[in-house]
């Protein structure tokens, strides 16, 4: 009665299509929900959003690096034509900080159930800039990491030095420059699978300067996975 009651003050709506949700639907309606755009790359050990990754981890190789592979997954699939793209645009900039700790709890269930994830021990969300992160009122990586996590969330074990331009225009190239020694370690995590975690994966760049500044203080038998919210095709 209680929700009715609010829902008839203030509607609530479907974040993808709009339509007033039900006393028993959060965030989306049924069928919005019945069709959401799964990756299942939680799965499998290799799948393209842990190749493209491993990928841009190669390229940056620092000389005599060990690299061990590292696993990825991403919950939902974004297309800049598809309206679940607005399930990560709430989070990132809609102040749905609710819907991220929904579909982060989602999220974490799926990648308890893979093997490969289970003995994750830290996870560790891409940091914002202090600016940005008050004018938003709070960081989308952290919200995630905090929904996705049932070991501990080391919130200040990265710190970005400098503010960077926004990633969203930018090529690959420029994203990967954009980023380039950015983050810094402020502590050394003590942890033996670390699961780094962003809100949106489209080239791997920020992941990946984050997966660097780790790697130059772990030793070589830590692995460090990531997971996101969304994964950008096409």
């Amino acid at each position: 009665m209680w929700r009715e009651l609010t829902d008839l003050l203030m509607p609530r709506t479907c974040l993808v299509c709009g339509a007033p949700l039900g006393a028993q639907e959060a965030h989306l309606c049924l069928s919005c929900e019945a069709h959401l755009p799964l990756t299942y790359y939680w799965e499998r050990l290799h799948n393209p959003m842990a190749d493209e990754f491993n990928a841009v981890l190669e390229r940056h190789r620092l000389p005599g690096e060990t690299l061990s592979y590292a696993y990825a997954a991403g919950l939902l699939f974004y297309h800049h034509q598809n309206p679940y793209k607005r399930i990560p645009q709430a989070l990132k900039y809609g102040q749905d900080a609710a819907a991220g700790r929904h579909f982060g709890s989602l999220l974490g269930r799926y990648l308890a159930s893979a093997p490969h994830f289970a003995d994750v021990d830290a996870v560790i969300p891409v940091p914002l800039h202090w600016l940005r992160r008050f004018r938003r009122g709070y960081n989308q990586a952290a919200v995630l990491s905090e929904a996705i996590a049932g070991v501990p969330v080391l919130k200040d074990v990265l710190v970005r030095s400098r503010r960077t331009r926004s990633q969203t225009s930018l090529s690959a190239e420029d994203r990967q420059k954009n980023v380039s020694g950015v983050f810094s370690l402020r502590q050394v995590p003590q942890a033996r699978h670390i699961l780094l975690v962003d809100d949106t994966f489209t080239t791997g760049a920020t992941l990946a300067a984050c997966h660097q500044a780790l790697r130059q203080a772990l030793d070589s038998s830590v692995r460090i996975s990531i997971a996101t919210l969304a994964v950008v095709e096409g």
